[in-house]
C-alpha cells in the first residue's frame, strides 16, 4: 500500500453521490495515513499536509465542497507543477516548509552534520547556500562557486543531487577542503570540480568545459569583506587588496569572469556584510551590489541574515557591548545574501521564467 492508494481511494469517493458515504471513505483514508510509505518532503511530514487536507475534506459543509477540495487532493499527488527554475511542485507547496521565503533568515546555529566542521574563519552558514540551491536548481544542475572556500557550497551541492564547481585561491585552505569534500556521501552521484585559482583571472568557461558543463546554472558568491579577515598573501587574494577601491576593481573582474558561464535568465546570490573603519560604517554590500548590478544583472531580492557568534567574538560579548556604548557604533549581528537574476537575451524565453 503506497501514496498510490491514496489516489485510488480518493477516486472511488469522488464517485459517490451520497454525502454520507463519501465522508466515511474519507475517514478511512485518514486513519491509515500514518502507516503509508511516502516520500519525504522539505521539513514538513507529507502525512501532516494530507492530514490537513483531508480534514478539510470532512470539515466540508457540503458535498460539492468537499468533493472540490478532494479533486484538488488529487491533482497534487499526480499531477508536478516546476516554475522551471527548481523541482518545488507547487501543487504540493504546503509540504516545503524547510524552504524560507521571508526577507530575514533566523539561524539559531550553523549546521556541523557531516563534512561541515566549521573550521575556516571564512566560512558561513551551510544553511544559506541550501537554502538557495533547493530555490534556484534542479537536479542535476550546475552550481559554481568561485570563492569556495571551506567547501561548504560544494558539500551541500553533493547533499542534494546538484553538480558543481569551485575555485579557491588558498592553496592550503583548498587542500583540506577537498580532503573533506571527499568524506561526504554521495548517493546521488553529483559530480564535482574543485580547482586552485585566482577568479579574478580565471578562464570559467573552460573550467566548465573541464568539468562537462556547458553553461551553469547559480552562482554562489562569499567575497572576503574586503581586510577584515586576512585570508593569504598571494596575490589575487581579495582580503589583501590595499583599497577599497582596489578590492571593488578585483570582485568586479570576478562578476567579470563568472558571467558568460551563467545560463540567461538564471540567479547569482552573493553573500556579503559592511565593516567598521576609523569609526565610519563602511557599507560594503551595498558597493558590491551595485558592482554587478552593472554588469547585466538584476537584483530580485536582499535578505537580511543574522548571525550570533564569530570566532573573533564568542568569548568576549561583554566587552564588545562595553566598546559599542563607549564608542558610539553598534556590534554586526547581520550579513546581507542579494539575489540577482541574469538579464536574458531578448526573446530567449528566459525572460519569461
Amino acid at each position: 500500500m503506497g501514496s498510490n492508494y491514496i489516489v485510488e481511494a480518493l477516486l472511488e469517493a469522488l464517485s459517490l453521490d451520497d454525502r454520507n458515504s463519501f465522508r466515511a471513505k474519507i475517514r478511512d483514508v485518514s486513519r491509515k495515513v500514518d502507516g503509508i510509505p511516502f516520500p519525504l518532503s522539505y521539513g514538513r511530514s507529507p502525512y501532516s499536509y494530507l492530514k490537513d487536507d483531508l480534514r478539510q475534506i470532512l470539515e466540508s459543509e457540503t458535498l460539492e465542497r468537499g468533493k472540490y477540495y478532494a479533486r484538488r487532493l488529487v491533482k497534487s499527488l499526480t499531477e508536478s507543477r516546476t516554475n522551471g527554475i527548481n523541482d518545488i511542485n507547487l501543487n504540493r507547496w504546503k509540504e516545503y516548509g524547510e524552504i524560507l521565503t521571508d526577507s530575514l533568515w533566523i539561524f539559531d546555529r550553523r549546521d556541523s552534520s557531516g563534512s561541515h566542521l566549521g573550521w575556516y574563519w571564512g566560512n558561513f552558514v551551510p544553511q544559506i547556500p541550501r537554502q538557495v540551491i533547493l530555490r534556484f536548481t534542479k537536479m542535476g544542475d550546475w552550481v559554481l562557486d568561485p570563492f569556495s572556500g571551506s567547501g561548504t557550497t560544494i558539500i551541500e551541492s553533493i547533499r542534494l543531487g546538484r553538480n558543481s564547481i569551485g575555485v579557491e585561491i588558498n592553496q592550503t585552505t583548498l587542500k583540506k577542503a577537498v580532503s573533506l569534500i571527499r568524506t561526504e556521501p554521495n548517493s546521488l552521484g553529483a559530480k564535482y570540480l574543485v580547482e586552485p585559482g585566482d577568479s579574478t583571472k580565471t578562464d570559467f568557461s573552460r573550467l566548465c568545459r573541464r568539468a562537462g558543463a556547458g553553461k551553469v546554472q547559480l552562482i554562489i558568491m562569499h567575497p572576503p569583506y574586503f581586510d577584515i579577515i586576512r585570508f593569504g598573501k598571494k596575490k589575487g587574494d581579495l582580503s589583501g587588496s590595499k583599497s577599497m577601491e582596489e578590492f571593488l576593481e578585483g570582485f568586479g573582474r570576478v562578476v567579470d569572469n563568472t558571467y558568460p558561464v551563467l545560463q540567461d535568465g538564471r540567479f547569482l546570490v552573493m553573500v556579503v556584510g559592511d565593516k567598521y573603519q576609523n569609526g565610519e560604517w563602511i557599507p560594503l554590500g551595498f558597493y558590491a551590489m551595485e558592482i554587478v548590478m552593472k554588469r547585466g544583472y538584476t537584483l530580485t531580492g536582499i535578505v537580511v541574515k543574522n548571525f550570533e557568534d564569530t570566532r573573533a567574538k564568542r568569548e568576549n560579548k561583554e566587552l564588545w557591548r562595553y566598546r559599542a556604548l563607549a564608542g558610539g557604533f553598534y556590534v554586526f549581528k547581520h550579513e546581507y545574501i542579494f539575489i540577482f537574476k541574469k538579464r536574458a537575451k531578448k526573446g530567449s524565453g528566459a525572460d519569461r521564467v
